[in-house]
């Protein structure tokens, strides 16, 4: 522990110690013991490091662009890889499959029915797109905090179908809900969103936008890449009608497993866009077939197993640590790493008071020179907007100590 760290450690523990003692003038003095352990929990607040090699050598705050895989997860992968080799256990992966849909399902508040694998976010997003009927003159509402993928579908229907793509400005920092009702109308068929912005960390409060949009007969789709794993959420009480993540990110599993939320009353007038031997649910005379009536629909040909089987152990341990307990640690700490950033002079361009685990700003420095100083001290860290913004990461198994790394080497180049 450092002694900038010690310093707010014993700060911390003094003042809940003097918060207790506004109930008893009698308490006993901590033991040795206690106070190895309030330290210990003060370094893993949530219990997790040694479940993450990658804490014995950086101070990842890069999760936001891939979170590393954990013991249990790494673990699920090998015994998948085994199977593959020796075909010893042959009902695995279809129980693997089926657990890891109930699990989504269960940790996010849907159906299972309304669950459906894909590769990518990129593959809901353009799903979504191409099932809703558009006329010309329809319209999407995004905002400029959106991820790139968005513009580029959604432009290219604006290309073809005639309708028209409205973008929101951002407020400092921030996508507003009034600016999505001022640009929301009659013709307005989706709003989509980064739930939290790739950019900032930005997050949306979904109910509003979905009160929006519904009350003008539109659909609500989130990107929740940067969302799923970083806060309890119930997908049905958000409001909100259509939300993919993917698995490589804060459920810390892999690429290729990107979990589709699709509200069931959407289900019997969403077409799948395209079509394979994965959505048979009934094969009748004439080489014709019954598809299936769930979200399951959309997974038209083999899923990636192995990235099924490591989402599988990353929801069950990220369940297992609690998504209350992580939104807790993670918010708070990169409140005190905004704070500190602002300290320093930096501009910051995510919001304060933002509920999400994610931090940026413009630096304000050569980012060659900060970039260089950043990995010598063992800081992960991404660059944006061609390396003037820097955008930090705090998940579950980071600690102050990681967040003093980073702020050290700005304070040595301000």
């Amino acid at each position: 522990m450092n002694d900038y760290s010690r310093r707010t450690f014993l700060r911390r523990t003094a003042a809940a110690g003097l918060a207790a003692s506004t109930g008893s003038l009698s308490l006993p003095l901590p033991t040795a013991a206690a106070a190895r352990s309030a330290q210990e929990d003060f370094n893993d607040p949530l219990g997790v490091r040694a479940q993450f090699p990658v804490t014995d050598e950086l101070a990842y705050l890069n999760t936001a662009s891939q979170g590393p895989m954990p013991r249990p997860v790494h673990e699920a992968v090998a015994a998948y890889a085994e199977e593959r080799m020796t075909f010893r256990n042959p009902g695995r992966q279809r129980a693997t499959f089926d657990r890891a849909r109930e699990r989504f399902a269960s940790l996010f508040g849907a159906e299972r029915d309304e669950i459906a694998f894909l590769y990518s976010t990129s593959d809901a997003e353009n799903l979504v797109a191409n099932a809703i009927d558009w006329k010309p003159g329809d319209n999407i509402v995004v905002d400029e905090l959106h991820f790139v993928t968005a513009f580029v579908v959604f432009r290219e229907l604006e290309r073809r179908s005639g309708v028209e793509l409205r973008i929101v400005p951002a407020i400092n920092g921030e996508a507003r809900p009034e600016d999505y009702a001022a640009r929301t109308d009659a013709r307005t068929r989706l709003i989509s969103v980064a739930w939290v912005s790739n950019r900032n960390g930005f997050r949306h409060h979904l109910p509003t936008l979905a009160e929006i949009v519904h009350d003008r007969g539109g659909y609500l789709y989130a990107d929740g890449i940067q969302a799923f794993g970083t806060f309890p959420t119930d997908l049905h009480a958000e409001g909100v009608d259509f939300a993919c993540g993917n698995g490589y990110k804060w459920l810390f599993a892999d690429f290729g497993c990107a979990p589709l939320y699709v509200r069931s009353e959407h289900l019997d007038w969403m077409r799948p866009d395209r079509f394979g031997h994965g959505q048979v649910m009934e094969t009748l005379p004439d080489n014709r077939y019954e598809l299936t009536r769930t979200a399951g629909k959309f997974e038209y040909a083999n899923p990636s197993h192995a990235s099924i089987a490591a989402m599988d152990a990353a929801l069950g341990f990220v369940s297992d640590v609690g998504l209350d307990r992580i939104a807790r640690h993670t918010h708070t700490l990169a409140g005190e790493l905004r704070s500190e950033l602002f300290r320093l002079g930096r501009d910051l361009f995510t919001p304060a008071g933002n509920p999400s685990a994610i931090v940026s700003c413009y630096h304000n420095l050569d980012p060659d020179g900060l970039g260089r100083a950043l990995e010598q001290e063992g800081v992960r860290f991404t660059f944006q907007e061609e390396g003037k913004l820097l955008r930090l990461a705090v998940a579950m198994f980071n600690n102050r100590d990681d967040v003093d790394r980073l702020i050290r080497v700005i304070a040595r180049m301000v």
